[in-house]
């Protein structure tokens, strides 16, 4: 019996895989999906458009700097992780996504895509101030 959760299952109409997804993460590049039937754009892969449910999905390239929308401290982490550290939703425009955070942000500050580290097998983009 197969896993009908496997990497390669997760596409869109496009073809991005979460594997794909991941790839582009961890070379540098954030990119997400556009509805092409509302325009909603998403910064991860989705079978379909969460505004609309269209399954029509194209390659969106997004910012690699944008604003916080909120944050958090996480101040008990997951076993094998150091902590305390900062997360925060950043606002890229068109998306957010959940990123770390490398030193201290409040909400609005300015942030840019630095880099990613892997926790448990899975990339997270990271994002450093803007001075």
């Amino acid at each position: 019996m197969t896993s009908e959760h496997s990497d390669d299952n997760r596409n869109t109409e496009v073809g991005l895989t979460y594997a794909e997804w991941r790839e582009q993460l961890e070379s540098g590049n954030l990119v997400g999906l556009e509805c092409s039937s509302c325009g909603h754009v998403t910064a991860t892969p989705k079978r379909a458009c969460g505004e609309c449910g269209g399954r029509n999905l194209e390659l969106h390239d997004l910012p690699e700097t944008g604003a916080v929308h909120s944050e958090t401290t996480i101040t008990v982490p997951p076993v094998g992780v150091e902590g305390p550290y900062q997360v925060a939703i950043v606002d890229l425009g068109d998306a957010h996504l959940l990123g770390r955070i490398e030193g201290s942000v409040e909400i609005e500050d300015e942030v840019a895509f630095t880099t990613t580290i892997e926790i448990e097998g899975m990339p997270a983009p990271v994002f450093s101030p803007l001075d």
